[in-house]
């Protein structure tokens, strides 16, 4: 049996995202570029533990003059694992959304946060749909988050602007952990581990590379 892929070589394992028997070749060039890799996928998973992604440059972070700090993340540790959660569930309800939407998404809500640091509220919403739904989820979650805060503590506590700085953290911690695939949801999965997994791939609020002083 040739491969369901290329036509060309012989088909050695089955591919649930393309729902046939690929070759070893495709299955290492096509995943995440082509093919819509399912999570669960065994070969995918495999993969996930040898990917090597270039670290992160804190040069080429977008927002650099928003500041991050360990003490930041540790004193509001609620807010950051709320967040990521969040982010975690409105992208898995939305069905197709890769890396890429989850960080179109996070640029859109941090610039519409930063507007209301100006004081002039303006909404930026992505142009791609499987991003714009993931920013409503998210931007619904955190407000109905803040609700509750005020009604357990009596006060607001979570302001904007530590919103805007999560939001950060967050976007610097995808582009920290995307392997840079069209369709790939490494940041995803990682995300997934942290939350769901027996192993947790790294404390969330611990990356020494994605703090600027």
């Amino acid at each position: 049996m040739l491969c369901a892929i290329c036509h060309i070589r012989k088909a050695r394992r089955y591919c649930p995202g393309v729902r046939g028997q690929i070759c070893t070749v495709c299955c290492g060039t096509e995943r995440e570029v082509t093919v819509d890799c399912p999570p669960d996928c065994d070969y995918l998973q495999e993969a996930r533990k040898h990917e090597r992604t270039p670290p992160v440059d804190p040069a080429a972070f977008p927002n650099k003059d928003i500041q991050i700090t360990e003490e930041f993340l540790q004193t509001n540790e609620r807010l950051v694992t709320a967040a990521a959660s969040f982010l975690l569930r409105a992208a898995l309800d939305t069905p197709g959304a890769v890396d890429g939407d989850v960080r179109d998404a996070l640029e859109a809500l941090i610039r519409t946060y930063r507007t209301l640091e100006s004081g002039v509220y303006y909404e930026t919403r992505p142009m791609n749909a499987l991003a714009n739904r993931t920013y409503t989820a998210l931007q619904e979650a955190l407000a109905e988050f803040r609700k509750q805060e005020r009604e357990e503590l009596g006060m607001a506590r979570t302001r904007d602007a530590d919103i805007l700085r999560v939001l950060v953290f967050l976007e610097r911690l995808e582009m920290d952990r995307h392997n840079g695939r069209p369709k790939g949801r490494a940041f995803l999965d990682f995300l997934r581990s942290y939350f769901g997994g027996e192993e947790r791939a790294a404390p969330l609020a611990h990356t020494s590379s994605l703090i600027l002083p």
